[in-house]
């Protein structure tokens, strides 16, 4: 096989109870979404040869590095002033395994119609040889994109989430109309599950679309050194629940310092090098969601605030999350922020009232 190419500050009261236990959310959020009302998307069915790809450099982690990345908090060699790419992949069954969902600075895992869930994937301090599939775009996923002043890339839409971009004059390529170019089609699956796109070839089409290269995003909050651990209970596995049986999960490896991801009781793996997903700050928030036509289409709340849960390093604490500043950020009961540990992170946005089994 080839290789493809290239969160208004509440109390919450949570109770984890350790061994099988069984975490509830309650509450719910004042803000208003916005509401979608659309066509399905189409995507034309086409194929052509992938590239091949060079095994993908791992980020420099250096102490002495002058600069941080500024999505990940890790060291830089440079100053990173780069807008991120914000990418929509698909998590249907016949998408699996994805492509370069390992090297995503931030990743947002959200119910999307037809009870499965769409990857937001946001790329800034890694150059991704592969990413994908890409799918299509809803209106929430568009809000997440704007709030972090990134280049958004999708494949298709929905009517309202084209109207959003049009009407607020967002950066997006888009391959079913008129940027086809700076995406491929692998032979190996079949379309519309076969799409993949790199962020060299992305920058290629910022490049020919003349965006805005400068990035004018929201600064994540990060922990400094010696800074205390999470104030509730220890929890080494999380399991997700979302609809029709679908689950996410995470096992704490203490070795690493990270949660290792799983889908459906299986290793969540990246396709080209069967490595297991994991990530160093793991997110669930609630939100309120709604289905709005007849295909499924939904409103899900990407504003707040609402309740929900951090987990790090094997540790836990129940906060709330509202958008401020550009991102979805975490809050203690004393309303202070709860900073980011340097790495990457995986936010899980789960409809009100899930329960998450915790161990």
């Amino acid at each position: 096989m080839k290789t493809l190419p290239l969160i208004r500050k509440r109390t919450l009261s949570t109770w984890l109870i350790l061994g099988c236990s069984v975490l509830t959310f309650a509450g719910c959020s004042d803000a208003t979404p916005v509401i979608s009302t659309a066509t399905p998307e189409t995507v034309p069915v086409t194929t052509t040869v992938s590239p091949t790809s060079a095994t993908q450099p791992t980020p420099t982690v250096e102490a002495q590095l002058p600069f941080k990345f500024p999505l990940t908090g890790l060291p830089a060699d440079h100053e990173v002033k780069t807008r991120p790419y914000m990418v929509m992949v698909e998590n249907a069954p016949q998408a699996r395994p994805q492509t370069g969902l390992d090297q995503a600075d931030i990743v947002y895992e959200i119910l999307a119609e037809g009870e499965i869930t769409r990857f937001v994937s946001v790329f800034q301090s890694q150059a991704a040889e592969a990413i994908g599939p890409v799918r299509s775009i809803r209106p929430y996923f568009v809000e997440i994109g704007d709030a972090l002043d990134a280049i958004i890339v999708h494949a298709g839409w929905s009517q309202d989430a084209m109207d959003m971009m049009a009407g607020r004059n967002l950066a997006h390529l888009d391959e079913v109309y008129g940027d086809g170019a700076y995406y491929w089609r692998s032979t190996e699956r079949k379309a519309p599950h076969n799409l993949y796109t790199s962020v060299d070839k992305m920058k290629k089409g910022a490049e020919a679309r003349k965006f805005r290269t400068e990035w004018n995003g929201p600064l994540l909050t990060f922990a400094k050194a010696g800074q205390g651990k999470l104030a509730g209970a220890a929890v080494h596995y999380i399991q997700i629940p979302y609809l029709m049986g679908y689950f996410a999960s995470y096992d704490y490896d203490a070795a690493k310092g990270v949660y290792m991801r799983s889908m459906e009781g299986k290793q969540h793996l990246d396709k080209e090098t069967g490595k297991q997903l994991q990530t160093k700050n793991l997110l669930v928030l609630e939100s309120k969601h709604q289905i709005i036509d007849k295909e499924g289409r939904r409103i899900v709340d990407v504003f707040g605030p609402n309740k929900g849960m951090i987990f790090q390093e094997g540790m836990s604490q129940a906060i709330t999350w509202e958008r401020k500043n550009g991102m979805l950020r975490a809050y203690a009961s004393d309303g202070k922020e709860v900073p980011l540990l340097p790495g990457n992170t995986w936010v899980q946005i789960v409809p009100e009232g899930t329960k998450l089994k915790v161990e």
